[in-house]
């Protein structure tokens, strides 16, 4: 005998159900930041020094820190709102393909930004990973050749197509290579996950 399908009510449940834990886990993730900055407040800003600081061996842990952490609260709201936008577009894909993405894109950018960034510089905050959202929401439907993403990353580029400029030196004190490593980290990212595989044989070379 089939099963029988769940009434509509219990789909509706089931859906909103897994609204609510997307929703939980991004807003979770976005209070961090904010928790961290309070205690970095308490500690004279102490904890700033834990960020992404080029070529610096000690320094390698803050590729995981250096999201959480920012240079007072005006900085950390700039980058709350596109966190929550661009990073709840990214989990419409699904939890398991948001917390890939935003790993690759961290260790992608991180270590990028800790091998070329400029020397004697100290790199915090979660831009570097909003821009990697940016540039894998842009990326992710061409890539995949899905309209559906691709009418995604037109909307994107419509909203937040402003914030390509970052990846441009600009404003003094500004990370604008945080910005650069993240937005390519974001492109590699959806390359990475969703490039089909050519035919076998198309392409093929020999030495």
């Amino acid at each position: 005998m089939p099963a029988q399908l769940l009434p509509a009510d219990h789909r509706r449940e089931s859906v909103l159900g897994a609204v609510r834990a997307n929703l939980g886990l991004l807003l979770s993730l976005a209070a961090i930041p904010w928790a961290v900055e309070i205690l970095d407040l308490l500690l004279a800003g102490s904890l700033d020094r834990f960020g992404i600081r080029p070529r610096q061996l000690a320094a390698l842990p803050g590729i995981a820190a250096s999201p959480f952490l920012h240079g007072g609260f005006g900085h950390l709201a700039s980058n709350t709102l596109p966190f929550l936008a661009l990073g709840g577009i990214v989990l419409l894909g699904g939890r398991s393909l948001f917390l890939t993405a935003t790993t690759v894109i961290l260790l992608l950018g991180g270590g990028a930004l800790w091998v070329f960034g400029p020397g004697g510089t100290n790199h915090i905050g979660a831009s570097l990973l909003v821009f990697g959202y940016l540039g894998f929401l842009l990326a992710r439907g061409f890539v995949e050749r899905s309209l559906a993403w691709i009418l995604v990353a037109i909307a994107v580029l419509i909203l937040y197509g402003g914030m390509v400029a970052g990846v441009l030196p600009g404003k003094p004190g500004v990370s604008w290579q945080g910005h650069l490593s993240g937005f390519l980290a974001g492109l590699v990212t959806a390359r990475i996950l969703f490039a089909r595989a050519s035919p076998k044989g198309e392409g093929d070379m020999a030495a």
